[in-house]
């Protein structure tokens, strides 16, 4: 039974984080890094303006409870976002009913970064909406452990909490441990980005096999994208990076062979999903779209613009 207290409300927004090439980064000289905030991923690609927003609401109770909705449904399958929630619970004297709504702009499941920006908005919102005395950083923690614990993500966290145009992941590590960089970028480019069905299994994050060849390329791709940090660059060697670890397919060559074509300056591949991502200037972006639409539905093109400002809280209430 709920207590005769204030109900409390706040809202926070995560771009979705496409992921363009990784380098898998949980060991040292071949021992497992048991401290989850120093596993991570060495890696890099793009916030867009479309994303995650999430509202958290909240209200004192005799025991706590926590309900995830996306996108108008309730999703017991959220399990990142619950356990962010949990840990926050639980370093508190209190009990709180809390309500997470997220709606999602893009896919899920096909590499646009939608766990990490759930559980970040939803860690973010429910310290705006409690006046919790947490950092960003402590805040990004708890994220980024609840994505390793939960095998969804390995540094998307991090790059969302200082994205900005091209970002590039040159550490990896929890927010406050791992180093970001960026290739500077105007907002005269956009995404379209196109995907399919997502078939790839997530188990290659751990298959010992293919970490080997992921982070083989991974570590030549982030060295040969530092020697030449142009936008066009970038797009080429991650490319090169999803043929030589053996994520591209035949969908994704097509799409990307179809955006450069159509005048990108170069497309790659979501890490990890059967879809691709192409920067294009304003003028040539609805070819680039057009291009697309001649292999997939309308429904599964994206168009938007480059976010420069990562997640951050939008808006509270206190009724």
């Amino acid at each position: 039974m709920l207590l005769d207290l204030k109900v409390m409300t706040a809202k926070a927004f995560a771009p979705a984080a496409i992921s363009s090439f990784f380098e898998i980064c949980d060991s040292v000289n071949g021992k497992p890094l048991t401290d989850l905030e120093l596993v991570g991923a060495r890696g890099g690609g793009f916030g867009l303006q479309k994303g995650v927003l999430t509202q958290v609401t909240v209200e004192e109770a005799k025991s706590s409870g926590i309900t995830v909705i996306i996108n108008d449904k309730r999703a017991p399958e959220a399990q990142v976002t619950k356990m962010v929630i949990e840990a926050i619970l639980n370093k508190l004297p209190k009990s709180y009913v809390v309500i997470v709504n997220h709606k999602i702009e893009v896919p899920i499941g096909t590499g646009f970064g939608t766990s990490a920006g759930g559980a970040l908005t939803a860690g973010l919102a429910l310290k705006e909406a409690l006046d919790l005395p947490l950092t960003y950083n402590q805040i990004g923690k708890i994220a980024h452990i609840a994505e390793i614990e939960c095998c969804t993500g390995l540094g998307t966290v991090s790059s969302l909490t200082l994205a900005g145009g091209c970002v590039l992941v040159v550490e990896p590590g929890a927010p406050g441990i791992c180093q970001i960089d960026r290739i500077p970028i105007t907002s005269d480019y956009e995404v379209v980005a196109g995907f399919f069905k997502s078939n790839m299994p997530k188990k290659i994050l751990t298959d010992p096999e293919k970490k080997r060849v992921i982070n083989r390329y991974g570590k030549k791709t982030l060295a040969a994208i530092l020697d030449e940090p142009t936008l066009q660059n970038f797009l080429d060697c991650c490319w090169d990076f999803s043929e030589k670890a053996g994520l591209a397919t035949d969908s994704t060559r097509q799409l990307v062979k179809l955006a450069k074509e159509a005048g990108a300056v170069g497309a790659a591949q979501n890490m990890i999903g059967e879809a691709v991502h192409a920067l294009a200037l304003k003028e040539n972006v609805e070819e680039v779209a057009e291009a697309f639409k001649q292999v997939l539905p309308s429904e599964k093109v994206i168009v938007s613009k480059v976010d420069f400002q990562g997640a951050r809280l939008v808006g509270h209430e206190k009724i």
